[in-house]
């Protein structure tokens, strides 16, 4: 496979309408993109979701009002793209099966995951159907790929798990021959299937993540990730108005940060990224000639705190029984506990007798998990946090580092710090109405 092969994934905010399509499709040109990854329209997603909530609680004549809404938009671009007659066909087609499973789904007060996956996938197929009609106006060849043949996944719908192996042999027998004779191929991120062929997604922001399996599957040399932003900043800009473009960061900073906050990449991205040491571009399809980041294994420089970034809304967890002193199994029970409820846990510290534990949002927490938990330990429960994130370079292996952050932070008190586990990153916990607060004073202090 030719070298320089570069992978162009648009968010929805690059599919809004027309204009932002157009835009899109030039920008892929002058880039050289041979595939070209994109997410639905902009809203799109969340107003499917809207429909499918309103089919099961509500009457056919209100969630129809909503389709018309949803139908209304599409046929807008239809029009002002001048579509091809062979696109319309595609779009009109999709959104009748949108239609027609939402009145399943009225009809029965029923949707399962497996339902609601192949509801969402026609945001995306329906958005790439526009893509290639733009991409042939501006002289590709271009070619609409439907990516269900190529990333394959297992069936837990709603929240699909790739299957690395299987989506590089399946993107040898259908991508292979199609890119060597010279075709762009625009395809759908976020959607995949199973070995039965049946449509899965890869759970909410995973359209970059499946952007990134599609690179690695075909031995890409770069992968754009285009989006509203010009690339990643120090800090949120809406929080801190000096953050500052980093033209360019690591693979292990860059995860740090969108595992702990930041809105510019969906965490599991850069996993493929990484494995096939494939750079990374971060852009703004509005600003394209602005700078963007570079995100790869090594960079120029290496400044001790790269960047910051909050996540809120975060509950601390802290279980209390003396049957942890001096005792073997007990972290075992918790997490087993969590293990057994599905969730995950981020940040973890522990004393002789009691163990703090962060998840982050309140919307996981259930009854059921807090009773399971009391039967093993006093359970307390802190709600209102935000969890602060400092990212850089051998954080763990500097000296003065944490005399720095309490000195900047004197009057504010930290419920939580973890520090040690990467040596990329220091963590810790203050209460919400204080955490942008604490993002001003620690981007002055470090950036």
């Amino acid at each position: 496979m030719s070298k320089n092969r570069v992978l162009s994934k648009f968010g929805g905010s690059s599919m809004a309408d027309a204009i932002a399509i157009r835009r899109s499709a030039a920008l892929a040109k002058k880039q050289g993109s041979v595939v070209v990854v994109v997410s639905a329209t902009h809203g799109t997603t969340n107003q499917i979701i809207a429909l499918i909530d309103l089919a099961l609680k509500s009457s056919w004549e209100e969630a129809e009002k909503h389709y018309q809404e949803i139908k209304i938009k599409h046929l807008h671009i239809i029009e002002d793209m001048k579509s091809s007659q062979e696109m319309k066909t595609t779009v009109l087609s999709l959104l009748q099966e949108m239609e027609t499973i939402a009145k399943g789904v009225n009809l029965l007060k029923d949707c399962s995951l497996k339902a609601m996956d192949t509801v969402l996938s026609l945001g995306e197929r329906i958005s790439s159907a526009f893509m290639t009609d733009a991409m042939n106006e501006v002289g590709t060849k271009a070619v609409y790929f439907d990516i269900r043949k190529v990333l394959k996944t297992n069936d837990q719908f709603g929240q699909a798990l790739p299957n690395i192996q299987d989506t590089k042999t399946a993107a040898d027998m259908h991508m292979k021959s199609l890119l060597e004779n010279g075709n762009v191929l625009v395809t759908q991120g976020f959607i995949g299937a199973t070995e039965e062929g049946l449509t899965t997604t890869l759970g909410r922001g995973g359209s970059d993540y499946s952007a990134a399996l599609i690179a690695e599957a075909i031995d890409a040399d770069v992968i754009e990730i285009w989006t509203d932003v010009a690339g990643v900043a120090t800090t949120d800009p809406r929080i801190c108005e000096n953050a500052k473009p980093i033209d360019e960061i690591t693979y292990q900073e860059a995860a740090e940060l969108a595992t702990f906050g930041a809105k510019v990449l969906h965490p599991t991205t850069l996993w493929p990224a990484m494995r096939k040491n494939i750079p990374v571009f971060v852009g703004s399809s509005i600003n394209s000639e602005e700078r963007g980041t570079w995100i790869q294994k090594t960079t120029k420089e290496n400044p001790l705190v790269r960047a910051l970034a909050i996540r809120e809304n975060q509950i601390l967890l802290t279980l209390t029984t003396p049957r942890m002193l001096n005792t073997h199994g007990f972290l075992f029970q918790v997490f087993k506990v969590f293990n057994d409820h599905k969730l995950s846990v981020d940040l973890v510290t522990t004393s002789e007798i009691s163990v703090s534990i962060t998840i982050n949002s309140p919307s996981i927490l259930s009854k059921s998990l807090v009773r399971d938990l009391g039967e093993i330990a006093e359970v307390r429960l802190d709600e209102n946090l935000s969890l602060i994130s400092l990212v850089g370079s051998q954080i763990s292996a500097t000296p003065g580092l944490a005399k720095k952050v309490f000195s900047a932070l004197e009057d504010i008190n930290i419920r939580m710090i973890c520090l040690g586990a990467s040596s990329s990153n220091i963590c810790f916990l203050v209460d919400t109405k204080e955490g942008r607060e604490a993002v001003k004073r620690l981007h002055a202090q470090f950036i």
